[in-house]
């Protein structure tokens, strides 16, 4: 939810905004609708002062009587219309996107996301690299077919060294975090549709939600959705702030569409993985605990010697809900190229607003803090490793900071393969 004191004093920037991020909300209809609503707000406390002024004359004076009934008719349809255009004045307010950061570049989708630089060494190979899932099947670590046979297609199991390998990356992610000052977190995996609407993945990302039927319930996405809720109307000391949160959960999308090559394996796919890190931090600080959580971000893919590329993301490939978003794509030998492994998304004060989560300094100032949601891991990674880590005969070496916690530094074929 943007600011709406914009949306009166700035109606040209907003369109542009909305323009510019291809939206196709109808800004002037928006604008009549709050004015409409403002202009009956008014009208109604007049009326409402005129009725308690006039009460008070009503048992010696008949006119009086006569006058307060009907104001209070006039008030009744008032009210109705007020019930009715600030359900309007929401839905139209829901769907506009947050305000585009200057320094996000132009684009369609993910083609045009504007690279900043790359880091790493791209693994060589005298041989033809597998790709994960040829590597699963030899090594036996990750079964697709009974995943499917168990839920659906899109569906999967880790198994073997191959979980124990997820196990300790992820855990070994979470002590990092730890570490630089976040408090860890067991999150629910279901939450109310008002949460989802006030992350913003709710209505923009309505389609990729696995919805209970017959309960104002649906699993999460991500972490973000319940962490970032945590804090729905409250408001938090500006003295402690910021607040850094980190949750491992596992994630559901419905992962609509068709992605030939890209859909190989178990890279998109209805349930993964992931450890999440979220800020809330005052608005001067955004900036800063963004450039943080992608500091987090790059500090742990150079400790697992994972190759990637920092990407600045373009307008057509950031959801609505964004101000500015950075990805970190790793290099996948078996894919041959680089792909999409982190988000870290500064949604500014947009969460804030539809969850009504504020901030109060030690003088009584209040506003709304800004939050900041990234992705530390996701099984993408332990891919990435497994298909940049691959030997000749098909084994895997783990990476060393992950060993403590394995137990093991290879994954081998079972006998027989």
């Amino acid at each position: 939810m943007i600011d709406i004191k914009l949306l009166r004093e700035n109606p040209e920037f907003v369109k542009q905004n909305c323009l510019r991020r291809g939206s196709d909300a109808d800004v002037d209809k928006l604008i009549a609708v709050e004015k409409e609503q403002r202009e009956l707000n008014f009208r109604a406390e007049a009326l409402r002062a005129d009725r308690n002024r006039l009460s008070k004359e009503c048992k010696d004076n008949p006119d009086a009587r006569v006058k307060v009934k009907e104001i209070k008719e006039e008030l009744a349809s008032i009210e109705t219309k007020l019930v009715e255009i600030e359900k309007e004045l929401h839905e139209r307010m829901s769907w506009l996107p947050n305000i585009l950061a200057p320094e996000t570049p132009d684009g369609k989708d993910d083609t045009e996301n504007k690279e900043l630089r790359k880091e790493g060494t791209v693994p060589q190979f005298s041989f033809k690299p597998r790709d994960h899932q040829e590597l699963a099947e030899l090594l036996d670590i990750i079964d697709t077919q009974r995943g499917a046979k168990v839920a659906q297609s899109g569906f999967y199991y880790w198994k073997g060294k191959g979980a124990q390998l997820c196990n300790a990356m992820f855990f070994w992610v979470q002590q990092q975090l730890v570490k630089k000052g976040f408090t860890s977190f067991f999150s629910p995996c279901l939450a109310k549709e008002q949460t989802l609407f006030g992350t913003g993945y709710l209505p923009f990302f309505a389609e990729q939600t696995y919805k209970l039927e017959n309960e104002d319930l649906a699993l999460i996405g991500t972490s973000e959705q319940t962490l970032v809720g945590y804090h729905a109307d409250e408001t938090l000391d500006a003295a402690k702030l910021p607040l850094c949160y980190t949750s491992f959960t596992p994630c559901f999308r419905t992962e609509a569409g068709s992605y030939g090559k890209a859909g190989r394996g178990i890279f998109r796919v209805h349930q993964f993985h992931k450890v999440e890190q979220i800020v809330f931090c005052l608005p001067d600080e955004s900036v800063k605990y963004h450039d943080f959580c992608l500091e987090n971000e790059e500090f742990i893919l150079k400790q697992l010697g994972i190759p990637y590329r920092l990407v600045d993301v373009c307008v057509g490939d950031m959801g609505a809900p964004g101000y500015r978003k950075y990805d970190l794509e790793a290099y996948f030998a078996g894919f041959g190229g680089y792909r999409e492994v982190t988000s870290n998304t500064n949604l500014t004060d947009f969460q804030s607003r539809r969850l009504n989560i504020r901030y109060k300094d030690k003088d009584g100032n209040k506003g709304f803090v800004h939050t900041i949601s990234a992705t530390a891991v996701t099984d993408r990674v332990a891919i990435a490793i497994i298909e940049n880590n691959q030997q000749e005969d098909g084994s895997i070496i783990i990476p060393e900071v992950l060993r403590p916690f394995t137990g093991f530094d290879r994954i081998e074929a079972p006998s027989g393969k």
